[in-house]
């Protein structure tokens, strides 16, 4: 990483993968702000990809790169990470529910994948900081953990503060036994190689650009099909709490940890909003039927495999070892992705209409549909070059 002409500001260069998804784009938007090169590795196969390439191209002052790749595929990698200063890894499957029912493309695209990278990276032989975006996932159900049901939220008993780092992980579902996996490596790597990983065990991230669906963003669809007057399913009783996070407070704590790496290394972060920070599904649609001043369309399902009744994050080690700690409350924070929401009624309305079109296939992910394919052949990966170009511009999409 390199001073700026002025000598005020570091600037580096930053390999974000799956980083035209919701975190990844914000991350990228946030270090090109900073005067970094930024090089995005995605594979383009979520709703919300290209417009996000399209919303950073807007801004790239000519150093953001793209790499049109999966992380299936190792030797894409190796070609993606040299030069990088820092790597997130932020591409995965995200989907509980996928996960059970395409159990192998789940291990291959999040423990294989983020494996691939782990050994792109010591095969290169430099030294890059490595943030992981894990879950709280790999602390399964929570069975230790008394849930005392309350009128509009589950709550702890015990764990007022939240779970802490020293629980250990308890892995439920193929989904947190992937993402745990490569939890578990990424902390190996630092120990055994010497890489300067860092794990996040992340709640529920939410904010401007999250193109949310049923599967997984719950704070941005429930607000999404709130304000376009759609539908809102309740898997259980709506009862479950989370604590959630600013995407804006994300990225201050992956900047943190990456200042800090000689405290952060090799280790493992819970991150949320803390006992601060909390919401249950009721008491969003709660607030949103009262700032909009009309009841939503809201039906309930039975209750989802592995859903934690309760999972709120004890944040304190992240503010001792890095001096961080949320900035954005609830209000502000809903307020903000609202105000995103409202100026992208059509951009969001394409998405929706594109997600429901989608919703009675047994499985919409990228290798279950033509949206994109686990490894592209030749063919295949320049028409979706040709896509990207469609929206970005004339921006590279290999690096050197």
């Amino acid at each position: 990483m390199n001073e700026s002409s002025n000598g005020s500001q570091v600037t580096g260069k930053i390999l974000i993968t799956g980083g035209c998804g919701f975190i990844g784009s914000n991350l990228a938007a946030h270090y090109l702000d900073k005067g970094w090169e930024v090089v995005i590795f995605d594979n383009f196969s979520r709703l919300g990809a290209e417009s996000n390439a399209a919303w950073l191209a807007d801004q790239s002052g000519g150093r953001l790169n793209f790499v049109i790749g999966d992380v299936r595929d190792f030797e894409a990698l190796t070609k993606a990470v040299p030069g990088a200063n820092v790597v997130a890894h932020l591409a995965a499957q995200v989907a509980v529910t996928h996960s059970v029912t395409d159990p192998r493309e789940d291990f291959e695209i999040n423990a294989v994948g983020g494996f691939n990278l782990l050994e792109a990276v010591r095969g290169y032989g430099a030294d890059p900081v490595i943030l992981y975006a894990s879950t709280n996932k790999v602390y399964g159900e929570l069975e230790a953990a008394e849930v005392v049901e309350q009128d509009t939220r589950y709550t702890f008993d015990g764990y007022e503060i939240g779970i802490s780092e020293e629980l250990p992980i308890d892995l439920h579902s193929p989904y947190g036994c992937s993402k745990g996996a490569l939890d578990l490596y990424m902390l190996d790597y630092a120990r055994i190689y010497g890489l300067k990983t860092v794990v996040f065990r992340q709640s529920c991230i939410y904010g401007p650009r999250q193109f949310g669906v049923e599967d997984q963003g719950w704070v941005a669809h429930f607000v999404i099909s709130a304000l376009l007057g759609r539908q809102i399913t309740i898997f259980g009783d709506g009862k479950q709490l989370r604590d959630v996070l600013h995407v804006r407070d994300l990225i201050t704590a992956f900047e943190a940890a990456i200042e800090r790496i000689e405290v952060s290394q090799g280790q493992a972060y819970n991150l949320g909003g803390g006992p601060l920070n909390t919401l249950s599904l009721m008491e969003l649609i709660d607030r949103l039927e009262e700032n909009l001043g009309q009841p939503l369309h809201v039906n309930f399902d039975e209750w989802r495999l592995g859903d934690q009744k309760v999972y709120v994050s004890d944040i304190r080690k992240a503010k001792d070892d890095l001096g961080w700690e949320p900035l954005v409350g609830v209000g502000d924070g809903l307020s903000d992705l609202r105000q995103w929401v409202e100026a992208n009624f059509d951009l969001l309305e394409t998405h929706q209409s594109a997600e429901a079109a989608l919703e009675h296939i047994e499985d919409t992910l990228p290798s279950r549909s033509d949206r994109a394919t686990p490894l592209p052949s030749l063919g295949e990966a320049e028409s979706k070059a040709r896509r990207v170009r469609a929206v970005t511009g004339p921006l590279k999409e290999t690096v050197e």
